[in-house]
Formats: structure tokens, C-alpha cells, sequence
């Protein structure tokens, strides 16, 4: 019974976790043209090329969050879909175990890593049959940080800067604008983003992720819907929330928009977010072994580079006004950085996520923080000999410490907190009072960060699972970006006003935009 359908499935999982589809990379090397490579936005779309070349080159995940994967298949009559689960999960699991998935199915409940991605719910596997001979398998790896800036909207309604939403399509234009500059860097912008208009709150959220499986150079059969994602695309690049939210032209590399029927008492507009690292693949196989015979959104022959080799080989655009820290970082010498400063990390780190920053609020630490440098950050790891290696270490959204961080510093002596797409209000003036900085690495680039640790020197609460684990890691020449200081300065706070200042200027249409 297909005999081959196991281990093509295994390779579907590992192209989609490692090597971008044509048109993703497309439009990120428009963005790379159009970035000046001397801002902050230029070097975040250096890094990110980079890293998807890197990604491709080791067969290593682009970016260590491999997601919920979500699988659409499409079967002849008289396929046995309860045998194809069953595959499709074990090839999960082997994925899994070679590297290529990080371990992220956790109990709801219990708090527990499964450990092969399986368990209630994971992965998603979406069944439909068809009048083909064929089996088509359509996978998409969504991330977490992406996940958590999706956004569902109840029309009509008010939204901050842009007044009254009404049931229109004006009023849907408003909806995803503003889920794009709600978005900032927090989903590892530049984005692309799937919507529904209409259904129901769960038809609504499902359709807006299928939208996700169109290529983003295609056209929307339906001119109004094609009229409207051009529009969108042209006004949210207008925001300038840029590349990780460090401002900049490239916001949104794609805009694809659904429709289905609603009930008379509800009108939903629903946004499915995804990052730059939009990994989406899919494969044609034979109905009789499971051989695959053609790739979706991909030609068979390896993928073109984002750059000559010579620039990868060369690491981190350097501008030679990089500051080196080495931990134990001190008081003075954290308050001596300042918003937009580029700092190069060489020494020990810890990786900390919501299960050690909860662990932390109840239990001291089991390593000594003073003077410390802690990662927001989940690896992909594997067994070295009686050691472990990274494979896989790009950073995790922030924000959700944002209830713990401020005490963490002040009560262990972090000095330096790095992460993604930057923290609130508490966590600034905790900075201010404790003295120390947070920094912005760029979201995503798993690999990039990854060549740049050295070892892994241990790991504590494994109780926890690989993702939540604090793993003690010896870095060298870690860049990333001061965006929050102890002087009260947030970068991420200054491009949200000011994108929102652009995104009230946008409450009423163009006349090349009006779509009514």
C-alpha cells in the first residue's frame, strides 16, 4: 500500500522547514533591493537573506519555530485516509526526531512537550477528496509568533486611528490595516497575511490560513477582492513598520483575501498573519507507489540564492561602530547603551521562555543571573556524543513576559534581555529602575544565530522540554540591536506612533483605492 508515501511525506516536511518557495523568496529579495542596507531594516533584511541561504545550504529549519503544521490533502475516491493519517503523523514524528520539526506539541493542560509533535489536535490534517488519479499534499509551517498576531474583527466596531468600521468592503480595508500595524514586529515582519471576509468565527480563521496557500504573485479571480489586496499592499507599506518593526518600506510581501457567506447577524473579518519565513510547500505523488512526481510552488532544481556565496561566507554586515559586550555585564555598562546601538555578544548566555520566566516568579534560579545576558529563544537541538547541539536558535516573541520581566531583572540582576519584536511599558521602566537594556535580534534567523554559538555548556529545568529548557550557551559575535534602554527610550514605541500616525492619515481612502 503505497510503499514510498511515508518517506515522501518526510521529505515534503523537510523542504517545507528548510528551503522557501520561489515566490516568498522573490519578494524578499525586492525587499533586500529596496532596504538601505545602512538601517536598521537593511541589516535585518542582510541577516534574513542570509539565513535563508544557510537554511537551504545545511538542510537546517530557517527559523527554529517549525510551527503547527497544517496539512491539506487532496485523495482520489476509495483512498484510505485513516491509513494516510496514520503516515502523516509518523512522518511528523521522524521529521521530528532527524531535526528538522522542533518538538512543539505541548498538553494543554499538564504543561508537557510530547516530544514528537503529536498528541490532540497536532498536527492539523485537512482531507478532501477530488476526480483526480492523483494525491496532492499541501503543507504550511506556521509559527507561533506569527499565530499569536493573527486577528478576528466583529463589524461593525471601532478601531484606534481609524474611527468607525462599517459591513463594507472600506470597512474590511480599515480591519486589515489595522492588524498589520497592531502586528509591528511581533510577527517577524515583513509579513504576509491571508483574510476572510465573512463565515463563521471558525470557517472564518480556517479560510483566511488557506488563503496562505496562494502564490503571492497570483491574481485574485475576483477584481474586487484583486483591487483590494493591491490597495493593501500599497497602504501598508506606507505604515513604515519595516523590517522587524525597525520602520522601513517593506512591511507586507503579500495580501491575499477570501469571501464566504455569513449569517445575517454577524460579519466577521478574519487575518491570518504569517512572517518573512512563510514556509509553504507541496507535493504531487503517484496513487499507486507514493512516489513524488512533481513539486507545488517549486521547481525541482535546487533554489536560487539570495546571495553570492562570498557574502554569506562573510557573516554580519559589519559598519565598524559595533559595541562588544562580554557577561558578566555591569550596571554602568548597560546604562551606557543607547536606542540603535548594534552590539556583538561574546561569552555565556542562558535562553529563557514562559516556563523558566513562571519557574523564576516562584523558585530561584539554577544558575547565578547576576550580571547576565538572557535569550528569548526555544532551540532546535541535538545529541552530541553525551552533549547537545544547536542547531536551530532564532528568537522568540517577547512579549509574553512582559507580566515577569521587570521583577526577573530586578530581582536576579539580568543586564541584558534578548528577544523579538520588543515589550511593554513595564519591562521599559523596569530597565530604567534595575539598569539594563533589551535587545532586538532578528526574528527567524535560526540559522544566522546558530553559527554563533560556539557550545552548549549545559541545561537546566528539561522538565520542561527542549523548547523551555534554559540551555547555557557560549556565544561569540551575537549581533543584535538595543531597541529599549535604561534611559526610557523604546524604539518599538516610536515606530508605533508614528506608524500610527500614517495609519490615521489612511482612515479615509484614496480615490485609486475606494472599492465601492
Amino acid at each position: 500500500m503505497l510503499p514510498l508515501f511515508f518517506d515522501s511525506l518526510v521529505e515534503l516536511i523537510t523542504k517545507t522547514s528548510t528551503d522557501l518557495p520561489p515566490d516568498v523568496r522573490a519578494a524578499m529579495a525586492a525587499a533586500l533591493v529596496t532596504g538601505d542596507q545602512a538601517t536598521r531594516g537593511g541589516q535585518a533584511l542582510a541577516i534574513i537573506a542570509q539565513n535563508i541561504d544557510q537554511a537551504e545550504a545545511c538542510d537546517g529549519p530557517i527559523c527554529q519555530d517549525t510551527g503547527m503544521p497544517t496539512f491539506e490533502v487532496r485523495v482520489p475516491l476509495g483512498a484510505n485516509q485513516i491509513w494516510m493519517r496514520q503516515q502523516i503523523r509518523a512522518a511528523v514524528a521522524e521529521a521530528t526526531r532527524r531535526g528538522k520539526l522542533r518538538p512543539n506539541s505541548v498538553d494543554s493542560i499538564t504543561g508537557e512537550n510530547s516530544g514528537d509533535n503529536l498528541g490532540p489536535g497536532t498536527p492539523i490534517i485537512h482531507f478532501d477528496q477530488w476526480e483526480e488519479d492523483d494525491i496532492e499534499v499541501r503543507l504550511i509551517l506556521k509559527g507561533g509568533g506569527c499565530e499569536n498576531t493573527n486577528a478576528q474583527y466583529a463589524l461593525p466596531s471601532e478601531l484606534e486611528h481609524l474611527g468607525r468600521v462599517d459591513r463594507s468592503l472600506e470597512g474590511v480595508r480599515k480591519c486589515i490595516l489595522h492588524a498589520v500595524w497592531k502586528a509591528q514586529g511581533k510577527g517577524c515582519s515583513p509579513g504576509a497575511i491571508g483574510v476572510c471576509i465573512g463565515g463563521d468565527r471558525t470557517s472564518g480563521y480556517l479560510h483566511a490560513k488557506e488563503q496562505l496557500f496562494r502564490t503571492l504573485d497570483d491574481t485574485n479571480p475576483d477584481p474586487r477582492l484583486a483591487q483590494m489586496e493591491a490597495s493593501v499592499m500599497d497602504e501598508a507599506n506606507r505604515l513604515s513598520v519595516g523590517p522587524m518593526g525597525f520602520s522601513g518600506r517593506t512591511s507586507l510581501i503579500g495580501c491575499k483575501i477570501g469571501a464566504l457567506n455569513r449569517l445575517p447577524a454577524s460579519f466577521f473579518v478574519s487575518i491570518a498573519y504569517d512572517c518573512w519565513a512563510f514556509r509553504r510547500l507541496g507535493v504531487r505523488l503517484d496513487p499507486s507507489t507514493g512516489a513524488i512526481t512533481s513539486w507545488m510552488y517549486r521547481e525541482n532544481a535546487r533554489s536560487t540564492p539570495m546571495l553570492a556565496p562570498e557574502v554569506v561566507a562573510a557573516g554580519f554586515p559589519r559598519t565598524g561602530r559595533e559595541i562588544a559586550l562580554e557577561p558578566p555585564i555591569t550596571e554602568e555598562r548597560a546604562r551606557s547603551l543607547k536606542v540603535g546601538d548594534v552590539v556583538l555578544i561574546s561569552g555565556r548566555m542562558f535562553t529563557g521562555r514562559d516556563a523558566v520566566h513562571a519557574h523564576l516568579m516562584k523558585h530561584d534560579p539554577p544558575v547565578d543571573l547576576q550580571g547576565s545576558v538572557l535569550y528569548h529563544c526555544g532551540p532546535v537541538v541535538a545529541k552530541d556524543g553525551d552533549g547537545w547541539r544547536v542547531t536551530a536558535a532564532g528568537p522568540t516573541t517577547s512579549i509574553r513576559e512582559e507580566p515577569y520581566q521587570a521583577d526577573i531583572i530586578r530581582t536576579y540582576g539580568v543586564r541584558v534581555v534578548i528577544g523579538k519584536g520588543g515589550m511593554g511599558a513595564r519591562t521599559l521602566a523596569g530597565l530604567g529602575e534595575s539598569g539594563a537594556v533589551y535587545l532586538n535580534a532578528i526574528g527567524g534567523a535560526a540559522q544566522f544565530y546558530a553559527r554563533c554559538i560556539e557550545r552548549v555548556d549545559g541545561v537546566s529545568l528539561m522538565e520542561f522540554g527542549t523548547p523551555e529548557a534554559m540551555w547555557h550557551l557560549q556565544v561569540r559575535d551575537f549581533p543584535a540591536i538595543v531597541t529599549m534602554d535604561a534611559h526610557g527610550r523604546s524604539l518599538h514605541k516610536d515606530v508605533e506612533e508614528q506608524s500610527a500616525a500614517v495609519l490615521a492619515d489612511l482612515r479615509h481612502p484614496s480615490p485609486q483605492s475606494v472599492l465601492e
